[in-house]
């Protein structure tokens, strides 16, 4: 997709934030309500966030690196 500069538009960070999320939560066969339970997020928000709807924060990040175990570079 172009702009009207004609330049490809760069992919949003917070997207591949979102995939690397699902994928993570699928890897490990858990549900978005067993994954929200772990760090004590909400559901909805973390399929918003698996949808690109919602902007996680940084905080939530954190919460999600350790529910899942593995390193913050894993999510980007």
């Amino acid at each position: 997709m172009s702009n009207a500069f004609g330049k490809a538009k760069a992919a949003r960070p917070a997207s591949s934030v979102c995939r690397c999320v699902r994928e993570l939560r699928l890897k490990k066969r858990l549900s978005q309500e067993e994954l929200a339970h772990r760090p004590d997020l909400d559901r909805s928000y973390v399929d918003q966030v698996e949808r690109g709807e919602r902007n996680i924060s940084l905080y939530s990040i954190r919460r999600l690196v350790k529910a899942f175990h593995v390193e913050a570079s894993r999510l980007v």
